[in-house]
């Protein structure tokens, strides 16, 4: 009788065997299906995920500086439209919350003597398919980088971190850099630090500590800094890790993002400005201990992480546009992040940003970058399928 339950037993076990090696590996790299959206944009620079229609389907706002039009594209047909005309030298956008305005960028210059610095809000005039209506606010030199963050009980503020300080001049870009922000329908502006110094390029907004509220992060030639709103109003600034260790200017950091493994929280770079390395950021004995996973990148200037397959580890992308510009995909090859592994999502695309967004629906999360010329949609098609567990 033993002997026949024995049987049983193990005859379940191999029925189940590629069943329960699933459930422990929820499979492979993602894999990935691309789509062209447009082919004809001029210094594509930055792509932006928005629902503009309030059809439940986030749309692509694209965005070139060597182009005169703000224009997006109606998912999912990707039909094109003008959010605004007559403008130059756009770097950066961002929509707020409801989509009813967007926060403009323009008359962008890396040199701050030759840089207007033009701050706009855009407003729907009825259709949103028509050209918005632009409202001047502010001029600050070298504005940048636009971002939403959610830094009291109010509505979420724009904050706006420009490249320099007012007085930079290249190749050291010396001098302090500000960091601003903007509470919607008052467009004023208010003042978070000049502690940076030299070029700040990088700026990414996340709630640090959990508590609802968000904290801003930098990455400058003097490294990534986390600047917190203390309950008395202060704003404190406090440096995560120095960045690239060569001397001024080619230290510190261009880019960050943050990402989780396993529930472990790591920092992503591209290091230093417009830099070669990608670097991955562990807290190890208090301090976030520096490991350099690549060194061939050419004009490095795209950076996110995202869990693209489920599998709850983020991997990390990363996009050039210098020589051999592509873009791509780092996943960790074990679950504390000690060791990386590589592999090319877009072997021609020279991106200088991309997004990860779920654009159809499936509840897998998409990739969408902009180069030059180009905006393209990687379509998140799953994991590739787990490995069985080999029979005994």
């Amino acid at each position: 009788m033993e002997s026949i339950l024995w049987s049983m037993a193990r005859f379940a076990i191999l029925l189940l065997a590629p069943f329960l090696a699933g459930a422990q590996n929820p499979g492979g790299p993602a894999r990935f299906e691309t789509h062209t959206i447009a082919s004809d944009l001029r210094g594509g620079y930055q792509v932006v995920a928005a629902d503009l229609n309030h059809d439940g389907k986030p749309d692509l706002i694209a965005l070139g500086q060597g182009m005169s039009e703000l224009v997006w594209f109606e998912n999912p047909t990707w039909e094109r439209h003008v959010l605004a005309t007559g403008v130059s030298q756009m770097v950066n956008c961002v929509v707020l919350d409801g989509g009813a305005e967007i926060v403009l960028a323009s008359g962008f210059s890396q040199r701050a003597r030759d840089s207007k610095g033009i701050v706009s809000v855009l407003r729907p005039d009825g259709d949103v398919r028509r050209p918005w209506t632009a409202t001047e606010i502010d001029r600050l030199p070298t504005t940048h980088r636009l971002r939403l963050a959610r830094i009291d009980a109010g509505p979420r503020v724009v904050v706006s971190a420009p490249l320099t300080g007012a007085d930079a001049e290249p190749p050291d870009y010396k001098g302090n850099t500000p960091l601003v922000y903007y509470r919607p329908g008052e467009w004023k502006r208010r003042m978070i630090s000049d502690e940076n110094t030299g070029i700040a390029h990088g700026l990414l907004i996340f709630d640090w500590d959990g508590d609802g509220r968000d904290e801003i992060l930098t990455a400058s030639f003097t490294g990534i800094h986390l600047f917190r709103l203390e309950n008395d109003g202060r704003w404190t600034r406090t440096q995560l890790a120095a960045g690239d260790p060569a001397p001024w200017p080619k230290s510190g950091s261009s880019d960050v993002a943050v990402g989780s493994l396993s529930g472990k929280r790591f920092l992503a770079a591209i290091e230093p400005w417009h830099g070669n390395q990608v670097s991955i950021y562990r807290l190890l004995e208090g301090k976030w201990a520096r490991q350099t996973i690549e060194d061939k990148l050419s004009d490095g200037h795209a950076l996110l992480t995202a869990d693209l397959n489920g599998n709850g580890r983020d991997e990390v992308l990363a996009g050039f546009r210098g020589q051999g510009g592509s873009v791509y995909l780092y996943t960790a090859a074990d679950a504390a992040g000690e060791r990386w592994t590589r592999e090319t999502l877009d072997g021609s695309m020279n991106a200088a940003a991309c997004a990860a967004v779920d654009l159809n629906g499936d509840g897998r999360i998409d990739i969408a970058c902009i180069d030059g010329t180009r905006l393209k949609w990687y379509e998140n098609r799953g994991p590739a399928a787990p490995t069985a567990a080999p029979r005994p």
